[in-house]
């Protein structure tokens, strides 16, 4: 039994199936937030444009909500598989947080999606109304529980340790409030608004391409293009305190993000270098003097650390987190600068003239998802070598395991995943390519339209908002 590199291999199996899950959800919790102010703007205007956009992307958000759900229960299976010794560990304090996620996000989501995809014409709008903003609810919410299980892997706070040497909670409220959890909360559900907001924008900048004169797909360019102008901003204020708390409680990680390898006063800013592990330096690197320390310390001559201040065997990967971290913070100011071009053209009269902003739109249509890969893979190598930071290695969290058994479990991961949600991709993909249109038609429910004994909900006539 190599059991090294059977950890190296469960390790990069959930990487890929962790991987293939948080785009989906990513989008999702985006996605349902938009459609709740889709829907509450039609009830109070009564315009067609706003249901017609809605009902253009519930068929999308249902099959990538769907995608979420089934990629998401793959993951909870490999604890017990593949690192037996952590959910052992770590069960006391994080199988709760797990639990409470199950009973209030996934019930309510369950409970409401029915009524949300199916529900408009048999529940009434503002009933149906209700129920997208339960879904949406719920996805916030479950990304509040799934983040406080993350973060305090992170930074465990409000545990104890047992006789059998586990970890067990002695303050849940600094359990689930541990001090990294409100900035990654915050960050990541700004991400996930940003993603989803430059996908509907690339869409509506490609149909608007195509026919100027669109109305959804204006609508879509137009509240893409407001939240890149406002929140992306805010997720670069965001991000920086992020990072000021990862270098008070993780200041090996930001080392590793910064390339610097000797600690120093008046540390420079690399944009670019290679961080080479083994010679213990940043070969060929390209630096602006100082600002490093200012942006981490807010002070141009502050002491910064650097990754020989730990040993060998603590150290996270920098040749990888030193270039992760720059795609994720390049994309932010892409995003950043798209917005406010927009504002610029918008304040013209001329946000609706297809030209190389529309272009350049569509080209980030996937930018949100490639930062949030990118943040998440400078979030979980900067951990290592710990999957309690500081507390329970990686290399001791493992099952007893056979590399070939794990091996071929990765490969049938990799043929099925890409079969199973390359297809849909492909749908969604499709989906999107075709044209919104005015009385956008919703999805189609099946047979029977009602349970046995129950009295059909009035219809209601979605150009006058009005029951019948």
């Amino acid at each position: 039994m190599d059991l090294p590199l059977a950890i190296d291999l469960a390790r990069f199996q959930f990487a890929f199936t962790v991987s293939f899950h948080i785009i989906f959800p990513a989008f999702s919790i985006g996605l349902a937030s938009y459609l709740a102010v889709l829907e509450g703007l039609w009830l109070a205007t009564g315009r067609q444009v706003y249901i017609d956009t809605f009902q253009y992307w519930l068929k999308i958000f249902a099959v990538a909500f769907g995608m979420g759900v089934v990629s998401g229960i793959v993951m909870s299976y490999q604890f017990g598989t593949n690192w037996s010794v952590f959910s052992d560990k770590t069960g006391p304090v994080l199988g709760p947080l797990m639990g409470y996620e199950v009973l209030s996000a996934f019930f309510l989501e369950a409970g409401f999606l029915g009524i949300m995809l199916f529900g408009l014409k048999r529940v009434g709008p503002r009933l149906h109304f209700a129920a997208t903003l339960m879904v949406a609810i719920g996805t916030f919410i479950s990304a509040f529980w799934i983040l406080s299980v993350n973060s305090w892997m992170q930074t465990p706070a409000g545990y104890a340790i047992n006789d059998a040497g586990q970890f067990i909670p002695a303050d849940w409220w600094a359990v689930v409030f541990n001090p990294s959890f409100p900035y990654r909360l915050v960050h990541m559900v700004l991400a996930a608004y940003l993603t989803t907001a430059f996908v509907v924008g690339a869409v509506g900048a490609l149909h608007l391409l195509r026919n100027r004169d669109n109305r959804p797909a204006k609508l879509m360019f137009s509240m893409a293009m407001w939240m890149a102008a406002v929140v992306a901003p805010i997720q670069i204020v965001a991000g920086d305190l992020h990072g000021l708390n990862t270098l008070e409680h993780q200041p090996a990680k930001v080392a590793a993000m910064e390339g610097h390898f000797e600690s120093q006063t008046g540390a420079p800013l690399y944009l670019f270098g290679w961080p080479d592990m083994e010679a213990e330096e940043t070969r060929y690197a390209i630096g602006i003097p100082k600002l490093g320390s200012l942006i981490l310390t807010h002070d141009p001559d502050g002491a910064v650390q650097g990754l020989k201040d730990w040993p060998r065997e603590d150290r996270p990967n920098a040749t990888v987190l030193f270039w992760t971290f720059r795609v994720m913070v390049a994309i932010g100011f892409a995003m950043v600068a798209i917005g406010f071009w927009a504002l610029w053209r918008r304040w013209r009269g001329t946000l609706y003239e297809p030209d190389l902003l529309h272009r350049l739109a569509i080209v980030m249509g996937p930018s949100g998802f490639i930062a949030v890969l990118a943040g998440w893979v400078t979030t979980e190598m900067g951990r290592q070598p710990w999957t309690v930071y500081g507390l329970l290695r990686t290399a001791d969290s493992a099952s007893p395991m056979d590399a070939p058994a794990v091996a071929t479990s990765l490969i049938a991961f990799i043929v099925v995943y890409f079969l199973v949600f390359g297809a849909g991709v492909y749908y969604v993909m499709r989906s999107m390519n075709a044209a919104p249109h005015d009385n956008e038609p919703g999805l189609k429910a099946g047979e029977p339209i009602r349970a046995a004994g129950i009295t059909p909900a009035m219809a209601v006539d979605l150009r006058t908002n009005r029951e019948e």
